[in-house]
């Protein structure tokens, strides 16, 4: 019998790689929810829009009534819920979105999928999935040394990852309260194909591409730990196939990087795929600009725990999946140029006065 998923926020960067992932390594049925926001683009699923294991719905996890109706009308048996306001910079410009969303949304959604979970027989509530995939955010800041584990107390430093960490708490309340089957990942910075342009790394790409400045943020010295979607989709499935309900886990690439090596990483793959001008280098173009407010030092995730209880481990290191990520840009401009003419123009956002 095929599975059947319904996976919110399906359209955004990791909704829509975690759906192309799912269609070619399973037979997993995806019922595909987003409300398409300005980071949700149909772009992204283009090509598999019309697979017969695709159902995209355009709607809000918020809208009870619509949720209410998928659930009945396609019958999943598990949820990964990624559908989140996810940048920091917008949620200090404007935390409020964030609060509806990641909050109440995440409360309707629990909500939604608990009356329809309680009515189902023992055996297939048994082997049901809520699978709430957050970020390591919600710890807070790292010193020079350690990692964050599924032990680390949440300390959240922004209104996004505040709102993330109430997510959380939610779904694990949900989980000890109710008995709904809910699992727990915090991974690190993703990255890869079909990223929204207000990240990092493709907002470096683009940029450079233009010849404008690349700017980075205080010294450059905040240190990330980068993780290539693609493994971050594959923890994701091994979470939700093998992983124990009530558990959080970590998902790490462990390849810690500041932020100024990435970025002088992404020039000089740039200078050899799409020399700049006069035979100069990218970096040249790299420049420092006042630091974003409440800018966490470092994050590091220990992924132990995923890697001895499900067998998890990246197959990506930093350098190759840059070179991969870069390569996907330069191949795909017109999915880039269809994201840069519509609302984003890759404009500094979280300027605002603290």
């Amino acid at each position: 019998m095929v599975r059947t998923l319904l996976i919110t926020g399906g359209a955004g960067f990791i909704g829509s790689n975690l759906v192309h992932y799912i269609l070619e390594n399973t037979s997993y049925r995806i019922i595909n929810l987003d409300k398409l926001t300005y980071a949700g683009n149909l772009n992204s699923l283009s090509d598999i829009l019309p697979h017969p294991r695709h159902i995209f719905i355009k709607g809000s996890i918020q809208d009870g009534a619509l949720v209410r109706q998928l659930l009945e009308q396609y019958q999943p048996d598990g949820v990964v819920h990624l559908a989140a306001e996810s940048h920091v910079d917008r949620s200090i410009d404007g935390p409020g979105e964030f609060i509806q969303t990641n909050i109440v949304g995440t409360f309707e959604l629990l909500e939604c999928v608990r009356h329809y979970w309680y009515q189902q027989e023992a055996a297939w509530k048994n082997a049901f999935r809520f699978v709430q995939i957050s970020t390591d955010e919600v710890y807070g800041s790292l010193g020079t040394e350690g990692y964050f584990t599924e032990e680390t107390k949440y300390a959240p430093n922004s209104p996004y990852s505040a709102s993330k960490a109430a997510a959380d708490h939610l779904a694990r309340a949900y989980f000890h309260t109710y008995g709904l089957p809910v699992l727990i990942t915090n991974c690190s910075n993703n990255y890869g194909p079909y990223q929204f342009p207000e990240k990092l790394i493709p907002l470096m790409i683009f940029t450079a591409l233009q010849g404008n400045m690349l700017p980075i943020y205080g010294d450059g010295r905040n240190i990330r730990d980068w993780l290539f979607v693609l493994d971050h989709c594959n923890a994701i499935l091994k979470v939700l196939t093998a992983g124990k309900p009530g558990e959080v886990y970590a998902v790490g690439g462990n390849n810690e990087k500041t932020n100024l090596q990435v970025v002088q990483s992404i020039c000089d793959l740039l200078d050899n795929m799409r020399p700049y001008k006069n035979g100069d280098s990218y970096r040249q173009l790299i420049t420092f600009v006042k630091d974003r407010p409440g800018h966490d030092q470092r994050y590091a995730i220990d992924s132990s725990k995923l890697k001895t209880e499900l067998g998890w481990t990246a197959q990506e290191s930093f350098e190759s999946g840059l070179s991969k990520t870069v390569t996907w840009y330069l191949e795909n401009l017109d999915w880039c140029e269809s994201i840069r003419t519509g609302n984003y123009r890759c404009e500094r956002l979280g300027l605002i006065d603290c």
